[in-house]
């Protein structure tokens, strides 16, 4: 391993600490080994953010489980090539010697906290028991510098989070346990796979901030894997575009973003929603689809030796607005503001007071049959597809099921039913007899429009239903989505976190801040002039994939958002958060 060298100009370079030659991943199948990472070689410096970006499927986080020897033996291993950490050939080291090494020399990031916490384990003893594992201090010692790396990653009352399980942290926390676990040893290597992928905007930026503070502060080398080419931009020195295993290309961020060489990575560049540039919308309809007066949703929290309820979630304060024919209405906020309940409230999954209207109909006046005969109008797609489609099911039934409950046609109309809107979404009638793990993720959300499509409805939610998709099937299922809506003259509430697509799809939007809007106006107003400054907060919290947009500081909060469980009889408090350091409002509720 070099110890240093100079670049072209002749100035020094960090020295190496890890180098990738050669490395070659692959399966075991019933025909033979094939390849997952074919013939991959880099090297990271001290101090350097590499990125490896690219499509799901690409060996993005196929190659971070080989660095960190993780890969499930022995159907997945290294067949070819050398991962050096220093001097040591990881590929060679026995599971011992790796496992000494996880966590003191090389750590990584998760990129789904709550799957990689034990839950059963309050967070103390988890990252004491990582401590632990690789240095001879005491428990009390081990829990000091636990307590340390929480107070490191700017985790508010780190004392009492010590104690805490993960399910009662949020997921934003959860990722900063992540980071304090993996960077409680100052590790030399540091790889964050998708780190920020399924968090609001406001933490994403938070995350990455602290990411860059930490590097800064101990010289951590970071391998960052990602789809968001906003997120490279703004963190990388270096990129690496895979594709289907392979080094597609390979560059300097500002290289790559203002000259990219392959057509892939062209692709990548150009399917990235950027603020600014949504494309002028169609006239919608004057007719309003659905309507929603001043409506709650609260949840009773029961608690003592009775179970009595002694307090309310308070979810949905007083809400209000409407939804035209033919237009997208974008709903958004970060996680725990109350969009994904308002979306429940509308197709009468949780009870609410107030008013909702869909068609006209109040929910509220409605018995069963009416509902039933309702929900032909209104449909939902939600976030996980995979979750809201039954394995046990094919496509092309999981498709005509709703043709089925409601008796609009026969079985063989059903099948032509379902095949046709299969061809709509891109998908071919040869898969109609597939079951939903046959199929990927962007596949799988647009098996759930098409099924949300079979009843023709007048208003389609779609709760976060891009979020966890790659840019370029996020670009492509948008372009769908945008598509059926001109064709069809649907409505759409649009629930999502993501500002910049939100801007580039919305007609109307509205801002939710701890269950109530603090702002709703027309996509020109809302990203032009916006009034409010938790909304300013939002839209200045987007990356920006523009690696030479050089972005002014966040703001360091002097609170968090409260609670919004509160006793019987009373309701939410008035929450001000203020920037520590100008003392400016950052946000206030209403």
């Amino acid at each position: 391993m070099n110890a240093g060298s100079k670049n072209a100009s002749g100035a020094d370079l960090a020295p190496e600490v890890l180098r990738v030659q050669g490395l070659t991943v692959s399966v075991r199948t019933e025909t033979g080994d094939r390849s997952l990472v074919e013939d991959l070689s880099f090297t990271l410096r001290r101090g350097e953010t590499l990125a490896i970006a690219g499509e799901s499927g690409s060996g993005k986080s196929i190659t971070a489980l080989a660095i960190m020897g993780l890969l499930p033996p022995p159907a997945v291993r290294v067949t070819a090539g050398s991962i050096h950490l220093g001097d040591s050939d990881l590929t060679r080291l026995p599971e011992a010697q790796l496992r000494s090494l996880r966590g003191s020399r090389i750590a990584m990031i998760f990129q789904e906290p709550m799957t990689s916490l034990n839950p059963v384990l309050s967070i103390g003893t988890q990252l004491t028991e990582s401590i632990r594992a690789h240095t001879s201090v005491s428990r009390t010692e081990a829990r000091t510098m636990a307590l340390a790396a929480l107070q490191a990653v700017r985790l508010s009352q780190p004392e009492q989070r010590l104690n805490q399980y993960p399910h009662e942290l949020s997921g934003g926390m959860r990722q900063r346990v992540m980071i304090a676990m993996a960077l409680a040893l100052r590790p030399e290597v540091l790889i964050a796979d998708e780190p920020t992928t399924a968090l609001d905007v406001t933490v994403q930026r938070e995350v990455l901030d602290l990411l860059r503070d930490l590097q800064r502060e101990f010289g951590t080398a970071i391998i960052l894997i990602t789809h968001d080419m906003g997120v490279v931009a703004e963190m990388a020195d270096r990129v690496i575009a895979m594709k289907t295993g392979r080094a597609e290309e390979e560059g300097s961020t500002a290289q790559i973003f203002a000259q990219p060489k392959m057509p892939y990575t062209q692709d990548l560049l150009a399917a990235v929603p950027r603020m600014g540039k949504g494309k002028p919308r169609a006239e919608t309809g004057t007719d309003t689809i659905a309507r929603l007066q001043d409506v709650v949703v609260r949840f009773p929290l029961k608690g003592g030796l009775l179970g009595r309820a002694t307090a309310q979630v308070h979810a949905v304060e007083h809400v209000s607005f409407e939804i035209r024919r033919g237009e997208t209405f974008a709903l958004v906020g970060e996680s725990g503001c109350g969009k994904s309940t308002i979306a429940k409230a509308m197709v009468g999954l949780v009870p609410h007071q107030g008013t909702i209207e869909i068609a006209g109909q109040s929910l509220a006046s409605l018995d069963t049959a009416g509902r039933k005969a309702l929900r032909r109008r209104i449909q939902i797609v939600f976030q996980d597809p995979m979750a809201a489609l039954n394995p046990r099911m094919t496509v092309g039934q999981l498709i005509a099921e709703p043709l089925l409950i409601h008796g609009l046609c026969t079985a063989a109309e059903q099948r032509a039913r379902a095949a046709d809107l299969m061809q709509r979404v891109g998908l071919t009638t040869d898969q109609l007899d597939r079951y939903p793990h046959e199929f990927s993720g962007g596949q799988r959300q647009r098996i759930c429009i098409a099924r949300a499509l079979a009843l023709q409805p007048d208003l389609i939610i779609a709760d976060e239903s891009v979020s966890a998709l790659d840019v370029s099937v996020q670009a492509r299922v948008l372009e769908l989505l945008q598509i059926l809506q001109r064709e069809f003259g649907i409505a759409f509430l649009f629930i999502s976190h993501d500002m910049a697509v939100v801007e580039n799809i919305s007609d109307r939007v509205a801002v939710m801040f701890l269950g109530q809007i603090v702002e709703t106006g027309s996509r020109a107003q809302i990203f032009g002039n916006p009034q409010h400054p938790y909304t300013r907060r939002l839209i200045e919290a987007v990356p920006v994939p523009d690696p030479t947009c050089i972005r002014t500081a966040s703001p360091r909060l002097s609170g968090e958002v409260a609670s919004p469980v509160h006793p019987f009889g009373k309701g939410p408090k008035r929450l001000v958060l203020v920037d520590i350091g100008s003392g400016h409002l950052v946000a206030a509720s209403p």
